[in-house]
């Protein structure tokens, strides 16, 4: 898989987006400039957007002239549709652990700050770091739980012991 870097105004929007991303391409474009472009756009042969509206809009607000590509060459252009429609819809389906999520933005809280990201973690479910703490202290003293995973085919929760 090889980086490549394109011009903006060679890349072109795939017509069809289904995704409405206009609320998201400042996040991302503060993102961007706060971490970098760490997530390439994927292209198909004729430079059309795979994935990365998102990240060409917010490339686009920023000024860029170029941004990174990964083309995707080897998909039939079924693959590519369908491609499109799972890479926007997989994160649907992952949950948050809240306790680690809590622990998480504590301990970058300030670059979130910094960063103008506050967004990114308003959208994020409730987190009460104190209730957190009180709850691990309250649970020192209970037997432990077998950790569990969901399984990414079938989506049946199973204890990790088991695996």
């Amino acid at each position: 898989m090889d980086i490549i870097y394109k011009p903006i105004f060679e890349l072109h929007a795939y017509e069809n987006n289904p995704r409405i991303n206009d609320d998201a391409v400042e996040p991302v474009a503060k993102s961007i400039k706060e971490f970098g472009f760490k997530v390439p756009i994927l292209i198909d042969k004729d430079n059309v957007i795979i994935a990365g509206h998102t990240r060409l809009k917010a490339a686009q607000a920023l000024g860029m002239k170029e941004v990174p590509c990964i083309l995707c060459d080897d998909l039939t252009p079924e693959q590519v549709k369908a491609f499109r429609l799972a890479d926007n819809k997989v994160a649907e389906f992952a949950d948050w652990d809240i306790p680690l999520l809590e622990l998480e933005v504590k301990e970058v809280e300030l670059v979130i700050k910094e960063a103008g990201l506050e967004d990114l973690v308003n959208n994020l479910p409730p987190i009460d770091i104190d209730g957190y703490l009180e709850r691990m202290d309250n649970k020192q003293d209970e037997e432990p739980k077998p950790k569990q995973a969901r399984c990414p085919h079938c989506g049946e929760w199973v204890d990790i012991d088991e695996i």
